[in-house]
């Protein structure tokens, strides 16, 4: 999960701002509340591409309130490259340890470009990384648990009758 904060403030003209701490480049606004917090995903998302693109080191979020988080292949994006400038292993060099063009490097790290996740796990291999996927829940309730997993033929859920045998 990537997030970084932002600040929002109201301007005279009822606009609310939208700058972000770690990115004093980057700022947006919306009428509301919702639409500035909106707005601020597509900022991040674009400020963070230029940082990737320029081959510059993407701070470390800093603390706040209030966060935006990208959605999470862009998040996993981030991760990679975090690794591979971690790992001093550039984009040329990936693409040689992936037996890939650099054209293919350069969409595994495009932001906006819909990475297969089978792609995104071998190139954090590739740079000594592992990739992780979660879902988590931010209700305050527990949440069920329930398995990806297809259940074998024969057996039913709790509370469901089981299918009949087949003759």
């Amino acid at each position: 999960m990537v997030r970084y904060p932002v600040i929002l403030e109201r301007d005279d003209n009822d606009t609310i701002l939208v700058s972000f701490p770690d990115f004093p480049e980057a700022h947006t606004f919306g009428d509301t509340r919702e639409e500035a917090l909106t707005r601020a995903k597509d900022a991040l998302a674009t400020v963070i591409d230029l940082y990737i693109g320029s081959r510059r080191p993407l701070p470390t979020p800093s603390k706040g309130r209030e966060l935006v988080q990208l959605p999470a292949l862009m998040g996993v994006k981030v991760d990679l490259y975090n690794a591979m400038t971690s790992a001093g292993v550039s984009k040329a060099e990936l693409g040689r340890r992936l037996q890939v063009h650099p054209p293919q490097v350069d969409r595994l790290l495009d932001l906006k470009h819909g990475t297969r996740m089978e792609l995104l796990e071998a190139a954090a291999e590739a740079v000594g990384a592992t990739l992780v996927v979660t879902i988590g829940s931010e209700m305050t309730a527990r949440p069920r648990r329930r398995s990806l997993l297809p259940r074998p033929r024969g057996t039913s859920r709790p509370g469901r009758r089981a299918p009949k045998a087949i003759r």
